[in-house]
């Protein structure tokens, strides 16, 4: 990760701004780049600051405010899809990503599955007991196809 330049050499390339020279002039001077030192005097007009900003750090959660309407409208219809509450939300004026709503979820211990039925069968495992296609109830005999007159 990089490195904030300092506070001193933010400082001087303000100073020479402030003493005539153009913030072009000032960046060559310094060796830094022009829109670090246009950036540092128009911040340091408008606010006075010459101290670096703070990097990094989490922001805050959009949904947080919305736990309880998310939770209780999941458990009234369990098979609702995450893109189905991203729709609702915006109805309600809240802006949020598919990954906001999905990382909420995440973090509130959901997981969306899918049902029973549509999941592969289980392969049997070691020891299990296998049979042959042939003595398979019903496997003898094809479902006949439909009869066309």
């Amino acid at each position: 990760m990089r490195v904030a330049y300092s506070k001193d050499l933010r400082e001087r390339v303000i100073r020479a701004v402030a003493a005539g020279r153009s913030c072009h002039a000032a960046a060559a001077i310094f060796g830094v780049s022009v829109s670090s030192a246009i950036r540092w005097v128009n911040r340091h007009r408008t606010t006075g600051e010459t101290q670096a900003r703070r990097r990094g750090g989490s922001k805050p959660r959009t949904l947080a405010a919305h736990r309880d309407w998310l939770l209780a409208r999941v458990a009234q219809k369990p098979d609702i899809t995450l893109r189905a509450l991203m729709a609702e939300l915006a109805l309600q004026g809240v802006k949020a990503s598919y990954y906001a709503v999905w990382h909420f979820f995440k973090r509130e211990d959901y997981s969306f599955k899918k049902k029973p039925v549509r999941q592969r069968t289980k392969t049997p495992g070691r020891g299990a007991p296998t049979l042959p296609v042939a003595a398979l109830p019903g496997s003898g005999r094809s479902k006949p196809s439909r009869v066309h007159r």
